[in-house]
């Protein structure tokens, strides 16, 4: 997919990636530390990191799809493709936690119990798996201003 009614695709994606992956990020560790939190939004958060993951790597492709009408892209749009291909990475780490504290969620239902440690160290991996997604979604979204808009125009905002 490389245009939507002629604009870009990757221009359109990538307003879900940036909602998504920090929303997802959030949402994902109120849930690791909070079972209240957890029993109300995991399937929510779930659906979120599940969508991200997907949404990630089509929205990398169309810009890498994107970058090809570039004869010569420059120094800066190298960086954002390659932060943006990274990204990807990401959106699945903040899957794999998210699918973790849904079998602690289930485990929970089950009448079981995960386990103070075992708890803390998933709020804890949460927290740093959101934390990355996070900033690599701000380096991703800054490099494409930069390469877009140059270095001047940027620091002028």
């Amino acid at each position: 997919m490389s245009t939507v009614n002629g604009l870009p695709a990757h221009v359109l994606l990538v307003h879900g990636v940036v909602v998504l992956v920090p929303l997802t990020a959030v949402l994902l560790a109120l849930s690791a530390l909070a079972p209240a939190v957890r029993r109300r939004l995991i399937w929510l958060v779930a659906a979120l990191a599940v969508m991200g993951a997907v949404l990630t790597p089509i929205t990398a492709e169309a810009g890498e799809t994107l970058a090809e009408r570039f004869p010569a892209p420059s120094e800066a749009l190298r960086t954002h493709i390659d932060l943006g291909r990274a990204t990807v990475y990401f959106a699945v780490a903040l899957l794999v936690v998210a699918l973790l504290v849904v079998a602690a969620h289930l485990i929970e239902l089950r009448g079981g119990s995960i386990g103070r440690t075992p708890a803390a160290l998933l709020g804890i991996l949460a927290l740093v798996v959101g934390i990355a997604a996070g900033v690599q979604c701000y380096r991703v979204g800054d490099s494409g201003a930069r390469a877009v808009w140059g270095v001047e125009a940027a620091s002028n905002l």
